[in-house]
């Protein structure tokens, strides 16, 4: 079954890494939102995405965040890369209905973003080993709470890469990698229509 995906970018902007990832997405038969928290900036380096997140501030980014999903079906599948994965996280958390999320290269503990525990929605996580950009005990500290809340989670790990593996404009690109996250993706989003049924 077709899923809707919200994929909120990086901190690089709404690249075409972004895009290309949403069409081969589209591809296999799902609806695919890109909203742009930068309003169509987009940066070469994370040190200067980085500063243009600073300065919108977290507080800002959750509302375009909010106002992306606002009109969509409740049952969404929320997924991010690197900053993104902190407003998909926290909306799949929040918003009544979620399908699921699927974080690729970051996540927050529960507890930091106010979470007591994780609600009954299914998570993917991916990111590369010794990524310095990744805080694994916040990594550990979600799959922990999610696997607690007795949901389907999956994590998985990337040897050999590095942050952003998947943007073909950055030096750390993979194309192995982005092939395997992708098939992953794919595999659990197809795996919602089990979990639903169980």
């Amino acid at each position: 079954m077709s899923q809707e995906v919200v994929l909120f970018h990086s901190a690089l902007g709404l690249r075409p890494a972004v895009r290309e990832f949403a069409d081969r997405l589209r591809d296999a038969g799902h609806t695919v939102h890109t909203p742009d928290s930068f309003d169509g900036e987009v940066f070469e380096n994370l040190e200067e995405g980085t500063r243009r997140r600073d300065a919108l501030g977290v507080p800002e980014l959750m509302v375009r965040a909010r106002a992306a999903v606002a009109g969509l079906p409740a049952q969404i599948v929320l997924a991010g890369f690197s900053m993104g994965t902190g407003a998909a996280e926290y909306l799949a958390a929040t918003r009544p209905g979620t399908r699921a999320a699927i974080l690729m290269h970051g996540a927050l503990a529960p507890a930091a973003i106010g979470l007591e525990a994780w609600p009954r929605v299914p998570i993917q996580m991916h990111y590369a080993l010794k990524d310095p950009l990744v805080d694994v005990d916040q990594v550990w500290a979600l799959e922990a709470a999610a696997r607690a809340s007795g949901v389907l989670v999956e994590v998985h790990v990337y040897d050999g890469v590095g942050h952003l593996f998947e943007d073909a404009g950055s030096p750390n690109h993979d194309p192995a990698a982005t092939q395997l996250m992708l098939k992953r993706v794919l595999a659990f989003l197809d795996s919602l229509d089990d979990e639903s049924r169980s």
